[in-house]
């Protein structure tokens, strides 16, 4: 068993649902076997117009051949375990490239880093998991900057750990996929109510005053709401991965 990565775009020619199943030709067969049974990282391309970066991560269950396609395969994804990141981490930041593993000994960028499926390292997997679960920063805060209620004061745990295995049974943990998901879904609809509109980020849990702004009408791929993939993007033409 080891980590990977697994490239994939929504407009993708692929038959591809990350929460479900990823198809992939068979020259990728051995890479993606070595996954069985443990977790992959989602990965868009940079090319891609305001692409996601790392974007989620799930558990690979097994490998079929495609019935509905020579010389593919699938590889099926544990339900359940697919989970967005609160935060999509970017292919590179100011520290340098997130996935060290696909620098080579020079500390450039090489070819490992075009394909579709490759091996991930556990430290480049601890990083990756680390930035894109981390929601540590307030999200529609229920009191105002600074102040706090008695009785109901909190402290936010740090979500780090030190040991791999740690970090990999804290991804099956009901506690923080619910808090992570809550995060994505108040992202994809800029943490507005459904219902009026209105954006709910001020202090005390009240509506913003006024009332006067609209929603911003985004375009949702087709698909329910749930624990498995959000993407809030439309589909485009279908280019190879």
């Amino acid at each position: 068993m080891g980590f990977g990565v697994f490239i994939h775009r929504s407009d993708s020619i692929y038959d591809d649902s990350p929460a479900e199943r990823y198809q992939f030709p068979r020259p990728y067969l051995g890479r993606v076997e070595a996954c069985i049974g443990d977790w992959i990282v989602y990965y868009e391309p940079r090319k891609v117009p305001e692409t996601r970066g790392y974007f989620a991560i799930a558990k690979v269950e097994r490998v079929v051949p495609d019935p509905t396609a020579d010389g593919m395969y699938l590889a099926l994804i544990e339900p359940g375990s697919y989970l967005d990141f609160a935060s999509p981490v970017p292919f590179n930041d100011a520290d340098g490239v997130i996935e060290r593993g696909v620098l080579n000994e020079g500390g450039r960028i090489s070819g490992r880093a075009q394909a579709a499926v490759r091996p991930l390292s556990s430290d480049d997997f601890n990083r990756i998991v680390a930035l894109g679960l981390n929601d540590s920063e307030p999200l529609l805060p229920r009191v105002d900057d600074g102040a706090s209620v008695a009785g109901f004061h909190e402290e936010q745990a740090p979500f780090a750990f030190e040991q791999t295995r740690e970090r990999i049974d804290s991804l099956s943990s009901r506690i923080v996929r619910d808090r992570i998901f809550r995060r994505v879904v108040l992202r994809a609809y800029d943490e507005r109510c459904a219902i009026s509109g209105l954006k709910l980020i001020n202090g005390g849990g009240a509506y913003p005053a006024g009332g006067s702004e609209r929603p911003r009408h985004r375009q949702q791929r087709a698909g329910a709401v749930g624990h498995g993939a959000l993407d809030v993007r439309s589909r485009a033409d279908q280019p190879l991965r």
